[in-house]
């Protein structure tokens, strides 16, 4: 039986009452302490951690992959596979070698082969990589334990790069996958990280399993973030798709999952009162709208200011719940408020939106009722209010506009089509990202403008591009910020995005659930125990 959220609002269930749960579920219930059941946010469809931006799937990487350096809980890179590691002095050649112990989980050892053949696939997509290979002169094994990056010129942000959690992070591959060029997904899931995927096990739709890995040979220091020692607490995760969020919750109310990712701020209250549940901050967001900049009507710049002018951020973030101190305006390409956050060319910015500037900017661009296509994530509430009330606000201005409902893997998915909406392709969809990635343009690919090789959206301004290009080079803060402004500047005026607002990401879980990791970003399974 589905229970309406009105209707769930209206209850006003008491701290410790569940919702009626499918039966199917409850034969699921874990009662081994040594399992976990976890109900990420969105379901599994995409693999290859290097092919996608999605956070689910950069989850799936943390669990069985590894990575040559992480970031501790102060954003710090650590060595973790790497066990020594050393650059010249002319700042031009860098030598890493792996520690002891690395091994893939078909049983064969992690070479230096493989760590090449990764970064250089990592490489063709990701704004950090592709600059370290615009730099590299060379990238190549020395022995079976150590290889050198040889550089053309400086790059002293080297490190930081090679352990930005941005995705698409940096997971290393056995190098037969990691030759597959980036537009072929990997999908054999065998990595040398701390969880085994469970072939057998694997339900796509339904559910998937990770075993722990009891020959992974993790690092002596604490954890601490994503650094240090990834141990292993728990036999068994398992990842379970459910997409319906009421029945989703009520399974966590009922101790039938342990784990429940961005919960809907309708339920806040609710997890706040129950004495066995938890509500855990997992840091800040900018909400972002995506625009087909290759098809009509958003290849003209035009139609592109218009959507700046239409949106009233405090609503839509009134639509994404009803707890205001979860959310916030955010004008600056660079979030909400981070180092390089600035004002530079905001003018755009109206309390309520201005939605007669926005008709007037559509009919300056020629918009001639072409079908706007808004994809719309039905499992992830935020996203799907968001698309529903800017369909709505684009029908108030005269703009045909068809909501294609889908889960978020289909949003994945079909997001990467580049064709006009006829051929499946698509004219909006509403994502967000990290405060934290939104400082470092040369790490998230939201703040690319290079056309077929940004991110979805695949805007396109030369100037932008040679500006960015810059931000390795620059040594002091106030230089930065300075080139900051500039940037932003110029992306307000060609469009690269629309800010909707700034929401506080959450994740809710059982008391009995502890030790999991929240910083930097992401979700790994590593560390945490149950009761």
């Amino acid at each position: 039986m589905r229970i309406s959220r009105r209707n769930l609002i209206k209850t006003g269930l008491a701290a410790g009452t569940a919702f009626s749960i499918p039966s199917l579920l409850r034969a699921q219930t874990a009662t081994d302490a040594r399992t976990v059941r976890w109900v990420p946010a969105g379901d599994l469809r995409v693999f290859d951690p290097i092919s996608t931006t999605a956070g689910i799937t950069a989850d799936h990487g943390l669990a069985i992959y590894d990575t040559l350096f992480a970031l501790d809980s102060k954003f710090v890179p650590q060595p973790q596979m790497v066990g020594k590691w050393g650059g010249s002095d002319d700042k031009k050649t860098y030598t890493f070698e792996l520690r002891d112990g690395l091994g893939w989980h078909d049983g064969t050892p992690v070479t230096a082969a493989d760590c090449v053949a990764s970064i250089r696939r990592w490489g063709q997509v990701a704004p950090g990589g592709q600059l370290i290979m615009a730099r590299a002169k060379d990238i190549s094994k020395k022995d079976d334990k150590t290889f050198t990056i040889a550089l053309k010129e400086p790059l002293g942000l080297l490190i930081d790069i090679l352990a930005d959690v941005t995705a698409p992070l940096l997971f290393i591959m056995r190098e037969k996958d990691a030759n597959r060029p980036a537009t072929e997904q990997v999908t054999s899931n065998i990595g040398s990280g701390p969880f085994k995927f469970n072939h057998e096990l694997a339900r796509p739709g339904a559910s998937f399993t990770y075993d722990r890995n009891d020959e992974y040979v993790h690092r002596k220091e604490p954890t601490d973030g994503h650094a240090g020692g990834k141990i292993v607490k728990v036999d068994r995760v398992v990842w379970e798709n459910i997409a319906d969020e009421q029945t989703a919750f009520a399974a966590l109310q009922a101790g039938e999952v342990d784990y429940l990712g961005l919960p809907p701020v309708d339920f806040y209250s609710l997890i706040e009162s129950d004495p066995n549940l938890v509500l855990e901050s997992t840091g800040g967001d900018d909400n972002i709208m995506r625009m087909n900049c290759l098809q009509k009507p958003f290849d003209n710049v035009k139609a592109r200011r218009a959507m700046l002018h239409l949106i009233d951020q405090e609503a839509f973030m009134r639509a994404a719940g009803p707890v205001p101190k979860y959310t916030d305006v955010v004008t600056s390409i660079f979030g909400k408020d981070t180092l390089y956050s600035n004002d530079e060319n905001t003018g755009w910015y109206k309390k309520r939106g201005d939605p007669e500037k926005a008709k007037q900017l559509f009919q300056e661009a020629g918009y001639a009722g072409e079908k706007v296509v808004v994809l719309q994530p039905t499992n992830r509430p935020l996203f799907d209010r968001a698309a529903q009330l800017l369909a709505g606000e684009l029908r108030k201005i005269g703009v045909t506009v068809e909501l294609a409902p889908s889960d978020w893997g289909g949003v994945v998915t079909r997001r990467a089509n580049k064709g006009p909406v006829e051929s499946g392709g698509w004219s909006i969809f509403i994502t967000n990202e990290s405060d934290y990635s939104l400082s470092n343009p040369l790490g998230t690919p939201f703040l690319t403008a290079s056309g077929d090789k940004a991110w979805y959206g695949w805007p396109k301004n030369d100037e932008y591009e040679a500006l960015r290009a810059k931000w390795a080079d620059i040594e002091t803060l106030e230089e930065r910020k300075a080139l900051a402004r500039n940037m932003q500047r110029i992306w307000w005026d060609f469009v690269g995005d629309v800010r909707l607002g700034y929401s506080v990401s959450t994740i809710a879980r059982r008391k009995t659930l502890t030790g999991l990791i929240v910083k930097p970003l992401l979700d790994p399974m590593w560390n945490m125990q149950k009761a």
